[in-house]
């Protein structure tokens, strides 16, 4: 059993034949103190880490899927992208979008 006094610094526990008195300084205790709440932060960081993994589906990309296999959508206009320069550079811009 041992009697921490937060007021002196100091931690009270019975010996072999008498109380062990252990005391420290303000600065040791509050270097502790910083110690401590960084570790605590660690720990809420890396648990916070985990759940955001665990949330997270990770889907790794088809080498297949190819850029040229890319179909537009229903209601899609086509718009060229340089009216003076050549017809083959389109871009296709959807028409059912909100006005938001």
């Amino acid at each position: 059993m041992a009697i921490p006094n937060y007021t002196y610094l100091k931690l009270k526990m019975q010996g072999p034949c008498e109380v062990i008195t252990i005391g420290t300084s303000f600065q040791r205790a509050y270097k502790c103190e910083v110690e401590c709440c960084e570790h605590a932060t660690a720990i809420v960081t890396s648990n916070e880490l985990a759940a955001v993994r665990k949330e997270i589906v990770e889907k790794a990309p088809d080498p297949k899927w190819l850029v040229e296999s890319f179909e537009p959508v229903e209601g899609a206009k086509e718009v060229l992208v340089d009216p003076s320069g050549s017809k083959s550079k389109v871009v296709h811009i959807g028409t059912t979008l909100s006005s938001k």
